[in-house]
């Protein structure tokens, strides 16, 4: 008898636009123990950002137990009890943790998170960030953080059971109202 893949659903969309409270309010009705892992650095000194984290560790259950494992996502996935529902917020701060790598060493970051994702026996919520939208980035590091989540995001689609964008506080899930891109 196969074993059936545990679901992947993505939550995305700009900042400020309701996709952390999306993916909490999908986790909290999933009916699954939700185990939350933040991939935010600490910003120790950033007042903003403490308070930003802190809003968020006040939504959320106090019954959901937290891995803060910033750039660490592919080893704790491998250190997860199968059965859960792994809330990860977000995809754009891991690979914030990851901006630096040289091409040959994101390819190999990016496909040790994939198979690690592929591994983990337990269903997986993500958020992440969308960048990009009609703005080119005045950076060169801005326009690799813009293509290499895009890219990203797109082959996480592929493995998707759901996938939703949130815009101005609104969820469009995407399955169901889109069509795919063709590839090149």
């Amino acid at each position: 008898m196969a074993v059936a893949e545990p679901a992947l659903t993505l939550v995305s969309g700009p900042s400020r636009s309701g996709k952390s409270r999306w993916a909490e309010h999908l986790a909290a009705n999933s009916g699954l123990p939700v185990l939350y892992i933040a991939t935010g650095p600490l910003r120790h000194g950033d007042d903003a950002w403490r308070q930003r984290l802190e809003l968020h560790r006040q939504r959320r259950p106090a019954s959901w137990p937290t891995w803060e494992v910033a750039g660490g996502l592919s080893e704790a996935l491998d250190r997860v009890e199968p059965g859960q529902l792994l809330l990860i917020d977000s995809l754009g701060t891991w690979l914030a943790h990851h901006l630096a790598l040289e091409s040959g060493e994101w390819a190999h970051c990016q496909a040790e998170l994939l198979k690690a994702l592929g591994r983990c026996r337990s269903a997986q919520l993500i958020v992440c960030e969308e960048t990009g939208w009609g703005v080119v980035p005045a950076t060169a590091i801005g326009g690799r953080f813009r293509d290499r989540l895009g890219s990203l995001q797109q082959q996480l689609h592929q493995r998707c059971l759901a996938s939703w964008l949130v815009l101005h506080g609104r969820a469009l899930n995407l399955l169901a109202l889109s069509q795919p891109v063709p590839s090149p």
